[in-house]
């Protein structure tokens, strides 16, 4: 997946080894499908990490369903 082409994300190899990041922030995007997995809601990661806006994590999500839906296609 091509993250760089999700303005809701940023990658510095000097933050967080390098990790694609919700911008502005130091919270991996892998936290937010972690915790979704493990049966957290989209509410509960906001309210667990306020630095996360919900315009961030929607964007996450379209992009992640666009992306795999133009790979299944």
């Amino acid at each position: 997946m091509n993250w760089s082409d999700c303005p809701e994300v940023e990658r510095n190899p000097r933050k967080v080894s390098g990790a694609w990041l919700f911008r502005g922030t130091r919270l991996p995007v892998a936290a937010l499908f972690e915790n979704l997995n493990d049966g957290a809601s989209i509410d509960d990661f906001l309210e667990w990490f306020p630095g996360v806006s919900r315009h961030q994590v929607e964007a996450v999500i379209t992009f992640t369903a666009s992306t795999l839906s133009d790979q299944a296609a």
